[in-house]
Order: structure tokens, then C-alpha cells, then sequence
């Protein structure tokens, strides 16, 4: 990956945020990390958390992934972090490793990007919801069954 974009220095602003997100053992939405602002020293607007956030990504020290639900989670890319995500319940699990750090894009395939991080997620239906998708299918044909016997 390329190192960060040369840009001016963070500010003090983009400092406390990072910061907030490098001491959470999890990714936190926004709405969390201005929760936790907001009772800091240095408290922020939550327009401004959002507007940071933006900016820390684009210079590649912050990812964002968004949930089936579409909320979207922010961590620090130093966090090489992968997920299992089900798309009924919306559990996420992280992987214990990247099945993709020997995965590199050459010449042509970047196409003029300066590559800053990578994010891999997959999504499907976890074992629970599966059950739980089994059972009511299963329960749906005597429940029909048991309406037809009512109604006679």
C-alpha cells in the first residue's frame, strides 16, 4: 500500500478523533465517537466528527465499512481488521487473519491509484438465522395445515 498522501498536518481536531478510534478495542460509528467527544475536553459538532472522518480517510488512516443495516463503522487502517457479516442479524465476526495480504494489484490494474488500504467482508447467514429460517419454514406448512382444519 502507498503511505498516506503528503497533506498539511493533522489538526488538533483530526488528532483527538483518531486518537478516540485508535484506544477502542472496536470500529465505532460516528455517532459513537461524538458521544465520546462530547464529553472530552475538546468536544465537536456532530457535522464536524463526520467532516473528519471523511478527511482521515481520504488520507488513508481511517477505514469505514458499512453494515447490512447501512451503518457505517470506523477504525484505524493500522487495524488490519476482516469481517463475516450476516445479512439477516446483521453479527459480525472478524477474521482471525487477511486471506488477502499476497493479493497485489500491478500496472494496469490500478489504473493511476495510489493504493492507501484495503477492506474485505463477507456476507452471508450465519448459523443461527439459518436455523431460525429452517424452523419457520418447517412450522409455515402445518400452520397452513392447521388453518385449512380450523376453518373446516
Amino acid at each position: 500500500m502507498a503511505p498516506p498522501l503528503a497533506a498539511p498536518p493533522l489538526t488538533e481536531k483530526q488528532e483527538r478523533l483518531l486518537e478516540q478510534l485508535r484506544q477502542a478495542k472496536t470500529e465505532l460509528t460516528g455517532q459513537q465517537i461524538h458521544a465520546q467527544l462530547r464529553q472530552s475536553s475538546l468536544p465537536m459538532g456532530l457535522a464536524t466528527v463526520y467532516r473528519h472522518l471523511r478527511q482521515l480517510q481520504q488520507r488513508g488512516l481511517l477505514r469505514c465499512r458499512h453494515l447490512p443495516s447501512g451503518e457505517a463503522l470506523y477504525a484505524p487502517t493500522e487495524r488490519d481488521e476482516h469481517h463475516l457479516t450476516c445479512v439477516d442479524c446483521g453479527r459480525t465476526i472478524s477474521l482471525e487473519s487477511c486471506p488477502m495480504h499476497d493479493v497485489h494489484l500491478h500496472g494496469d490494474q490500478l489504473q493511476g491509484f495510489a493504493l492507501l488500504f484495503h477492506t474485505l467482508e463477507f456476507f452471508g447467514i450465519c448459523a443461527t438465522c439459518r436455523t431460525a429460517q429452517a424452523n419457520a419454514q418447517a412450522a409455515t406448512p402445518a400452520a397452513a395445515a392447521q388453518q385449512d382444519i380450523d376453518n373446516h
